[in-house]
């Protein structure tokens, strides 16, 4: 089978599109078919080396690629229940010591990493969800504010952050949404209360002229730091998404780093969403597994709505 993998970091042009044994699943274990796998910024640092220098993995000699997977169950291993061949899942690869990624035509994943996926979606787009939509849930977990509190969200019109709005939403939360301009009409469709400009030269004064003393927690998907935290009421709540990215707590904000665990129980309830239009997934474009450098060459360049999808 057909794998794309890392065996020196560096730019797009490192990825490699290798042929490897199809693996077996162990106890616990299902292989999945790829029908979809989506492309992430994580994918992007994974290649790029940032996470090993980072101390994040430990040094190997292959590196896989990519963390979400639309597929279909090919063979189970003893101890499964739940999952048989031909079942449609979509699941999260959340483990970086392994070699073989969802950029792959078939993989293997511990079963409770899997969720059915989500009834009438297209795998493509199902393939969107795992990563950004676990995200988005974790952190609003950590965040744990009660129905009718106020949320800022930065980076709002991102996967994360789109996710993000519409989950607050579910959960009776109010959400000044920080974007650009052309994405304020659409984020009001998602759930948001309030559109905040990016790029304002004073963010917290922009939100704090729309709730007065500040919001009472802030999911940081941007990276803003500092710039974000000062939109947060005494006392309030910060989490970012990236490793360092929180900024120290002041002013007695409770701060800190989401760490996405996969979740198959979480992810069922978030397939579940999206199958009834709760959740918008949104795809920018797809592309054959053998171009995976020019997705990530185009997730570089920025300006995309949606995640690209490589179709094996």
């Amino acid at each position: 089978m057909r794998a794309v993998v890392v065996r020196r970091f560096g730019g797009p042009e490192v990825l490699e599109l290798v042929e490897l044994p199809v693996p077996e699943p162990g106890p616990g274990q299902v292989r999945v078919r790829v029908a979809a796998a989506a492309v992430n910024p994580v994918d992007a640092v994974t290649r790029a080396g940032v996470l090993a220098e980072a101390g994040l993995m430990a040094p190997r000699g292959t590196v896989g690629v990519g963390w979400d997977v639309a597929g279909t169950v090919e063979a189970v291993g003893p101890g499964v229940s739940g999952f048989a061949a031909g079942d449609g899942v979509i699941g999260l690869r959340d483990r970086l010591d392994v070699p073989l990624g969802t950029y792959a035509d078939a993989l293997v994943l511990d079963a409770t990493a899997l969720a059915p996926a989500p009834a009438g979606v297209p795998a493509v787009a199902a393939a969107t969800l795992p990563l950004n939509g676990l995200t988005a849930l974790q952190a609003l977990d950590l965040l744990d504010l009660p129905p009718g509190a106020t949320l800022l969200v930065t980076g709002a019109a991102g996967a994360v952050g789109g996710f993000a709005v519409q989950l607050a939403a579910l959960r009776g939360l109010r959400v000044a949404a920080v974007a650009d301009e052309r994405d304020a009409e659409p984020l009001r469709g998602l759930g948001a209360r309030w559109w905040v400009p990016r790029g304002a030269a004073d963010l917290a004064a922009e939100v704090r002229t729309l709730v007065p003393g500040g919001v009472d927690g802030a999911l940081d998907t941007a990276l803003l730091g500092v710039t974000a935290l000062g939109a947060v009421r005494n006392r309030g709540s910060f989490v970012a998404v990236s490793a360092g990215a929180a900024p120290v707590g002041l002013r007695g904000i409770r701060v800190a780093n989401v760490w996405i665990a996969a979740d198959g129980a979480a992810l069922a309830g978030l397939s579940a969403l999206a199958a009834r239009g709760a959740l918008t997934l949104r795809v920018a474009d797809t592309l054959p597994l053998e171009r995976a450098a020019d997705a990530h060459r185009r997730l570089a360049a920025g300006g995309l709505r949606g995640r690209l999808v490589l179709v094996p």
